[in-house]
């Protein structure tokens, strides 16, 4: 008998560890670049792999949360506006919260199961199951102070030396001409150059 325990207890630990799904559940950081007035999500498939869901979904709910459009391309994801990592980061985890992880046990061994209409997390760890709510859009996509072919109001502050009238919006410096001190006028933004604006009167 002792024979036996012994050889039992050589096999369990000749057993190679086995990794709960918690222990690989390790979300990547997200990657970001900036391309144009965009902001892409370079390893936006990697971790839609890792949370286990459907790609529209997780981008569906990224969008509203970011508060701006988007779309999938490729492996990437790519959203409408300037994003930092850690505003990418918040919503992601924001989404595991409500869509991954079992709010009774923690693990993130869930699926999102439909229950008269209703979209509900069940847990294949230990069973629990609940409705996810739908979340209010929490950010807005940073949006520049003034855009080339738009018309403002500018109140002008000071006159130029060469008689243009002078505002000052954000960190924009506008020039405008044929506009006098104290004044609010409407004008047409023509040309952006760094944080010195030009534009025309309407």
């Amino acid at each position: 008998m002792g024979d036996y325990e012994a050889n039992l207890d050589r096999a369990f630990k000749m057993l190679p560890d086995i990794e709960t799904s918690d222990e690989r559940f390790i979300i990547p950081e997200p990657k970001i670049f900036s391309e144009g007035k965009a902001t892409v999500l370079e390893n936006f498939s990697q971790i839609v792999d890792v949370l286990n869901r459907e790609p529209d979904h997780v981008m569906k709910s990224l969008t509203r949360e970011l508060g701006t459009a988007g779309k999938i391309d490729g492996q990437h994801a790519v959203f409408q506006g300037k994003f930092t990592v850690e505003a990418i980061a918040e919503q992601i985890e924001s989404y595991v919260n409500e869509y991954v992880k079992c709010s009774e046990c923690g693990r993130p061994d869930t699926k999102l199961v439909k229950s008269d209409r209703i979209l509900m997390l069940q847990c294949d760890a230990c069973g629990a199951h609940r409705p996810v709510r739908k979340r209010k859009a929490s950010i807005e996509a940073k949006k520049d102070a003034l855009e080339e072919g738009e018309t403002y109001e500018f109140k002008i502050e000071s006159i130029g030396s060469k008689g243009d009238g002078i505002a000052k919006v954000d960190k924009y410096i506008v020039y405008i001409i044929g506009a006098s001190k104290k004044e609010v006028v409407k004008a047409k933004v023509k040309r952006i150059s760094g944080t010195v604006v030009f534009a025309d009167l309407v």
